[in-house]
């Protein structure tokens, strides 16, 4: 049997503090400290804690160079734990799921640090609700008392009498819908969508406006926002909720084709499952459509192999992508927005996404917006809610 490390690994040595009566009562600070060493390696997805020989073996194989497991010296346990766990790679048939896993991240030509920051930053059931609830920080007033005063609103890098003073120019049309854009927190479930106005804030944002075909394999798309290498990797996975002529349910959205592709349905009812995929935040819960960004890195770094922007620009198009949304929602008269704070654990699952190769950056959404503003949002120059004594 031959062995090699896997391609990507990081260590941090971590450590815990908890308070201990007992080291306060000798004369101690009152604190424990437990100090441990993790393995990082994105593959696996998940953290593995390792001691000093493990870490050091580790240390001593080669990521590319195969060697005959007997020609290197090591206790059996050890060895046998770090190929059980993914940590060394073996040649082996039992070992082939992780060898599989392992390879498919060298295909995909991620930049580790890259790849490392990915796979640790997934969440799965996570609630932020109650995180807020739990740490004090549900309102600004309540941050500002629970985390001090933030960073200034606005840095200012010279005098006043220095500054060259810009003239404001007189809005045009395009003003005035910059100035209506405002997050909705607010949607009214109780009216449906109409189907022509769905389709057309899905053309204006994710379709193929045109195409180059360079050869019958490599094809080129346009669409409304840039995109790194022009290589459009952001894929649309949709949960319809309140759309005329659309079955409530979860959806691939084929951009070339302006077309929808029925997927199976969650095992739960599907506002259920939107608030689990939003971190149960459930004032997005009611938009009538739910959008899934989901890059597929393989397109990307099959250009910008190992890159250390590629994971960079990949991120840049979900935000050209969410501004775009909410330009069009709110030309249509409708509200809409974007989350980072998402599970994408269970969307992977739900999708059918591999992390590796495609993966769930982040939520946006549209509809029509409640009546009332059950959930505050952020509209100061009252161009979408005016006060009841305004």
């Amino acid at each position: 049997m031959r062995i090699r490390r896997c391609g990507v690994v990081y260590f941090e040595p971590r450590e815990q503090v908890e308070f201990d009566l007992s080291l306060l009562l000798t004369g101690g600070d009152g604190l424990n400290r437990e100090r441990r060493w993790l393995a990082l390696a994105p593959h696996l997805g998940q953290e593995v804690e390792v001691d000093g020989d493990e870490r050091e073996l580790l240390g001593v194989l080669s990521p590319g160079q195969w060697i005959e497991i007997d020609s290197i010296e090591a206790d059996a346990d050890t060895l046998a734990r770090l190929l059980r766990e993914g940590l060394v790679i073996s040649d082996a048939p039992e070992h082939a799921d992780m060898r599989e896993r392992d390879e498919s991240l060298r295909r995909t030509y991620w930049h580790p640090l890259a790849a490392t920051l990915h796979a640790f930053t997934r969440w799965s059931g996570v609630d932020t609700v109650q995180n807020q609830k739990d740490s004090g920080t549900e309102t600004a007033v309540a941050m500002r008392q629970v985390l001090g005063a933030p960073p200034v609103e606005a840095v200012r890098r010279a005098d006043d009498d220095a500054r060259v003073r810009l003239p404001r120019i007189a809005p045009t049309s395009f003003d005035d819908l910059l100035a209506r854009r405002a997050t909705c927190r607010n949607f009214d479930a109780s009216r449906t969508l109409p189907f022509d106005t769905f389709a057309q804030v899905l053309q204006r944002v994710f379709a193929a406006q045109a195409e180059v075909r360079v050869t019958d394999d490599t094809v080129f798309l346009k669409k409304n926002v840039p995109s790194g290498g022009g290589l459009h990797p952001m894929e649309c996975y949709l949960i319809v909720q309140h759309v005329d002529g659309v079955a409530p349910g979860l959806y691939h959205y084929q951009s070339q084709e302006h077309a929808l592709e029925p997927l199976p349905a969650p095992a739960k009812p599907l506002r259920e499952f939107v608030m689990d995929m939003v971190a149960q935040q459930h004032w997005f819960a009611d938009a009538h459509v739910v959008v899934l960004l989901s890059p597929r890195f393989d397109r990307t770094f099959w250009k910008y192999r190992h890159h250390a922007k590629g994971y960079r620009v990949i991120a840049l198009e979900g935000g050209h992508l969410s501004q775009t949304l909410y330009l069009a929602a709110t030309d249509a008269g409708l509200g809409a927005f974007i989350t980072g704070a998402i599970n994408e654990v269970e969307l992977e699952q739900a999708f059918g996404l591999d992390p590796i190769h495609q993966g769930a950056l982040a939520i946006c959404g549209f509809g029509w917006r409640g009546p009332v503003m059950e959930t505050a949002e952020l509209d100061p120059a009252e161009r979408v809610w005016q006060r009841a004594d305004g």
